[in-house]
């Protein structure tokens, strides 16, 4: 059964390699035993992508693939990538593009068996130079050879973990949901009789912008400030100094990107403050790709979080003297939100150290499936060190989508004492749920922890829709997913009560941090679940499909101050 389920992977596979750059030139060939050696050659495949003709050549193959495979096939082979010739050198020719093609060079062989990564290469960089543009045919056609060598052990290789993967990803998100539920049928709260956290605060806020300049580093950092403005109507619990939360972007991203979240924690009496990181914002990418600047340097593991403590030093001096912002700040109620490599900032900035023996076993060389290391992997290149990144104000932090498996793995996220919210979406495939954020989960030693699951949610579900202001990159609608406004109120909501009881310590938001709530605001498709208690015995049981009780709610633990 196992041989004949590989035999017919033979079409699904091919739909896979097809989807990547620089597939071949006039044949492609690749060696089944102990069903010999298999050709294809590009003629078909144009084919079929111009006429949606399947000649006999072809049918041996997409007998073997359903019709919605065939259909994504045809579709990817007339797709056309609108990227210049300058853009694919600079990637291709960067040390994280170069990982990237020789990880996909050990699947594409040449006709000598050898790893394909120079004629991927030289086919991606012709074929974006050529008329017709970046397409799979035209790489075909712009591969520097008559024939290319399909690894096909390791092709099936990749497909039955990514499989596995999609199943055991599958097995612990439903185990997630399960505990969500079952915790839910306990609860007591009628959320319906309490504020909606969803909703804007009472404040207004004016919003500040300021650029920061670290001589010492050469990094202008802009920084939005969103200040509250308090009176006798509004004042209530909090007043100034007010709280003061900080939000790191993503890679390829900006100051914008969680403008809805800004604004809706500054309407309930937080100050915020946004800033740009030069090194990997969207205006670093945008230079990127006009030639003029290089990818993320492995020295932005370490600039990132300066950036941050380079913030606060700043805005604690402002604080004595601009009369905009004196007295307004509060630097003993800090706390860090962010997203993707945003993320990995505030882990690091909470006390997350650099793993270098991790890193060194998943980056030498990297074989992962994971497309997060490849980023993570940069950090190896930096001088192995101590590195002092955390920043003792920061006494809470949110990480939304984080990359962090191999740059800080167990030994690094266990170091992190505050307490930590991590945000997952189940259907991230640049930052991998179950890698970087659910296993990370078990790994945090503070119970004040809090797992936030969404379903069906993309790696930029969270990111704001795009304006005049963040429109600079724009995400892919198929990267998307579904409607993104119900992410955007989980955000909102889980953050507020998050920091109302982790700094300010307000007992009655504590309520809001529980499954029941998760429940009580969730809306389908992107379904939502929350925890604060999983173990790694959990996970290993529902990866081995056993059926675990779900946790006992953990005791309520003492607010952190």
């Amino acid at each position: 059964m196992k041989k004949l389920l590989k035999y017919l992977s033979l079409g699904i596979l091919s739909t896979i390699l097809t989807a990547t750059p620089g597939l071949g030139a006039e044949r492609i060939s690749f060696f089944y035993p102990p069903f010999g050696e298999f050709y294809l050659s590009a003629e078909s495949l144009e084919k079929f992508a111009k006429e949606g003709k399947i000649n006999n050549e072809l049918a041996f193959y997409a007998s073997r693939a359903t019709p919605q495979q065939l259909a994504q096939l045809r579709q990817l082979l007339q797709q056309k990538f609108d990227i210049s010739p300058v853009l694919v050198s600079q990637f291709t020719y960067s040390p994280l593009g170069e990982a990237v093609v020789r990880r996909l060079g050990e699947l594409v062989l040449t006709e000598s068996r050898q790893n394909g990564f120079y004629a991927i290469r030289a086919a991606l960089i012709l074929s974006a130079a050529s008329p017709e543009g970046l397409t799979v045919v035209n790489l075909l056609r712009k591969y520097p050879s008559e024939s290319l060598r399909l690894n096909f052990a390791e092709g099936l290789q990749i497909v039955n973990s990514l499989v596995e993967l999609g199943r055991a990803k599958d097995q612990i998100v439903a185990l997630i949901q399960q505990q969500t539920i079952a915790q839910t049928n306990n609860a007591t709260v009628n959320f319906a009789q309490q504020p909606d956290l969803r909703s804007p605060g009472n404040f207004p806020f004016q919003i500040t912008s300021l650029k920061l300049n670290d001589n010492s580093r050469d990094r202008s950092l802009p920084v939005d400030i969103y200040l509250p403005q308090a009176s006798a109507a509004t004042t209530g619990n909090i007043k100034p100094p007010f709280p003061l939360v900080v939000i790191s972007h993503g890679v390829a991203s900006d100051r914008y990107a969680f403008i809805y979240l800004a604004e809706h924690l500054a309407s309930h009496g937080f100050a915020v403050a946004v800033l740009e990181h030069p090194g990997s914002n969207a205006e670093r990418f945008q230079l990127y790709f006009a030639g003029l600047a290089g990818p993320p340097e492995a020295q932005e593991f370490l600039n990132r979080p300066l950036d941050v403590k380079f913030v606060l030093d700043r805005l604690q001096q402002l604080d004595k003297t601009d009369p905009n912002l004196r007295g307004k700040l509060n630097f003993q109620q800090v706390g860090a939100i962010g997203h993707s490599f945003g993320g990995y900032t505030v882990m690091a900035l909470a006390g997350g150290k650099i793993n270098f023996d991790k890193l060194r076993r998943d980056c030498n060389p990297n074989r992962t499936l994971n497309v997060s290391v490849f980023l993570q992997c940069r950090a190896y290149e930096l001088p192995v060190a101590n590195y002092p990144l955390q920043d003792e104000r920061i006494k809470a932090v949110m990480a939304i989508n984080p990359i962090d498996s191999s740059v800080l793995g167990e030994a690094g996220v266990s170091q992190i004492k505050v307490p930590t919210m991590l945000v997952a979406g189940s259907e991230d495939i640049f930052a991998p749920p179950i890698a970087e954020q659910i296993y990370p989960f078990t790994w945090l030693p503070n119970p004040n922890k809090y797992l936030v699951v969404i379903q069906n949610a993309t790696h930029f579900s969270a990111i704001a829709e795009p304006t005049a202001n963040n429109n600079v990159l724009p995400v892919p609608e198929a990267l998307l997913g579904p409607n993104r406004a119900p992410a955007y109120s989980y955000i909102k909501a889980l953050s507020l009560a998050f920091l109302q009881t982790h700094l300010l310590n307000r007992s009655e938001s504590r309520s809001y941090l529980q499954p029941a709530y998760a429940q009580y605001i969730s809306q389908s498709p992107l379904n939502l679940s929350l925890i604060q208690s999983l173990t790694p015995e959990q996970l290993k049981q529902a990866l081995n499909g056993l059926n675990p009780q779900p946790t006992t709610p953990a005791p309520k633990s003492t607010p952190s101050p």
